[in-house]
């Protein structure tokens, strides 16, 4: 079979639909695209990693690529239809025998795609931040791998590197370069090969996307969109979750937008509660830059030209396993009463600063297994008990620790209204040689009443915090003592350039 079933298809839609029918190509499809629709047809091709060579098999994954791809992009996936006729003259559902099958789409516009948005400075935080909760979402639903399967065993996860890094060590001009990375790769795996294991055990390898760039990402009407997952090779879909969200992150810190990556993983990590998984994410982002680089070698050696904007991946995983300062990561405590905008400067500094956010909103609702959103009191709940305070924040303590022991900034998100609750992080703080920094956020008390009466209105927020809580805290709050403001900075509204000022002034003790 050649070009012609392609050619004779898009003759047939031109002739049934009366419309101009647009062709686009990869190494493994034919994409046809007519008004609203796309088709896409998949080549009669055996390249080792994917075997389309016969009709069956194209049938079959036609079907596995519809039915992955509902999953997370149910508008866009419209079905799979017979290709009936011959090769000079086909049909779709036409009366003639079946020669081939079609997966059918609906079609968006080019610049949806995030790769394209990104570019043209169009994708914004709160989409960004939405797609993170979407994929927790997805992920807390994927089927989980069996723990003495084939899937997300240690020597899988080490082999699908060192399988890509193989093909980079082949090419004299990156062979050098490759073999350090690939010394690093090993090292990782002896540290964290147990961790690993675990995680397998734990239920976190899934059936995700397998793909997760910026070229397979879309914003339509209803919201951004994961599409073309992989439908080809399960090994590569079953995967670590962060494994899965790695690509993504590590997409958008290449492009220069950390800012974007930390948005997303707010948004995921809020959701998915998944901070255990932090301890591999930055080993996963390097092996899918690893991806990226051999791609992108493998078009430049198909004659393919470089594609326009497409940063160098593998210099940035290089940057990504050059060793740490011996200095402890940076920690930002927030205090002030409710409604004085501690998560709005929270939310802006995580992303100026790279940083992760511990949200006491958030993490103590998780205690009582209540997703972000969910109302504890519609659920019969009381989560603001003495206990539950004490447990909120023994929470909070033991996550920071583990995050800054990964070389992760992080932002705790509370009131922190007892000075016995600021001591325990200072304390934390000293222990891992983590320069510090209290954000004293104010508000005048008219101000903060008519802020939380706005947001319960809205709703969307985690907090249930209401003007009944505000003045309870204005009895018991205990200020900051002479010692604390010496490591605090006062904040009121939150701007750009007073983000830019706390990060300077976070960021220079962290130098010092």
């Amino acid at each position: 079979m050649t070009t012609t079933l392609a050619d004779g298809l898009a003759r047939h839609l031109a002739q049934v639909r009366g419309q101009a029918v647009e062709r686009a190509e990869t190494h493994i499809s034919w994409l046809l695209f007519c008004g609203e629709d796309a088709y896409k047809l998949k080549k009669p091709v055996n390249l080792g990693f994917v075997d389309f060579s016969t009709a069956e098999r194209r049938a079959w994954y036609c079907q596995e690529e519809w039915r992955l791809n509902r999953r997370l992009a149910p508008a866009l996936y419209l079905g799979v239809e017979p290709v009936t006729g011959s090769a000079e003259a086909a049909e779709l559902q036409g009366s003639g025998p079946v020669i081939d099958h079609v997966l059918h789409m609906r079609r968006f516009a080019a610049d949806a795609l995030w790769s394209d948005r990104l570019a043209q400075h169009q994708l914004s935080a709160d989409t960004v931040t939405t797609l993170g909760e979407r994929l927790a979402h997805f992920h807390q639903q994927a089927p989980a791998a069996p723990v003495a399967g084939p899937y997300g065993q240690p020597d899988v996860v080490l082999g699908a590197v060192t399988t890509v890094l193989n093909t980079l060590q082949r090419w004299p001009e990156l062979q050098p370069r490759a073999a350090a990375l690939n010394d690093w790769v090993q090292q990782q795996a002896e540290q964290q090969g147990p961790w690993w294991q675990q995680r397998l055990a734990t239920g976190h390898v899934r059936e995700g996307h397998g793909d997760l760039h910026l070229g397979n990402v879309v914003t339509l009407p209803e919201g951004p969109i994961p599409f073309d997952c992989i439908e080809f090779d399960p090994a590569l879909r079953w995967i670590d979750t962060m494994n899965d969200l790695g690509f993504l992150t590590m997409d958008l810190q290449a492009h220069g937008r950390s800012d974007l990556a930390f948005a997303l993983l707010d948004g995921y990590l809020s959701v998915s509660g998944d901070w255990d998984g932090m301890r591999g994410l930055r080993f996963y982002e390097v092996y899918r830059a690893l991806v990226r680089a051999m791609v992108a070698g493998l078009r430049e050696r198909q004659g393919a030209a470089p594609t326009a904007g497409e940063p160098d991946y593998l210099a940035w995983a290089e940057t990504q396993t050059r060793p740490r300062s011996g200095q402890g990561a940076p920690l930002l405590i927030t205090h002030g009463l409710s409604g004085s905008g501690k998560s709005t400067w929270a939310r802006a500094l995580l992303q100026a600063a790279g940083a992760l956010r511990l949200r006491s909103d958030v993490e103590r609702k998780r205690l009582f297994g209540l997703q972000p959103l969910e109302d504890s009191r519609a659920h019969g709940l009381d989560i603001y008990t003495a206990e539950a305070t004490r447990q909120t924040f023994d929470t909070l303590a033991s996550r920071a620790r583990a995050l800054l022991q990964a070389g992760y900034p992080v932002i705790v998100d509370a009131a922190f209204l007892q000075q016995g609750q600021r001591a325990t992080f200072a304390a934390l703080a000293q222990e891992l040689g983590s320069p510090w920094l209290i954000l004293d956020c104010q508000a005048p008390q008219a101000e903060l009443q008519a802020r939380l009466a706005a947001r319960s209105q809205q709703g969307g927020d985690p907090s249930e915090a209401d003007g009944q809580v505000l003045l309870r805290q204005y009895d018991h709050a205990e200020p900051l003592s002479a010692a604390e403001q010496q490591q605090a900075i006062a904040v009121t509204h939150c701007t750009p350039e007073g983000v830019q000022q706390v990060i300077q002034r976070w960021f220079s003790a962290a130098r010092r």
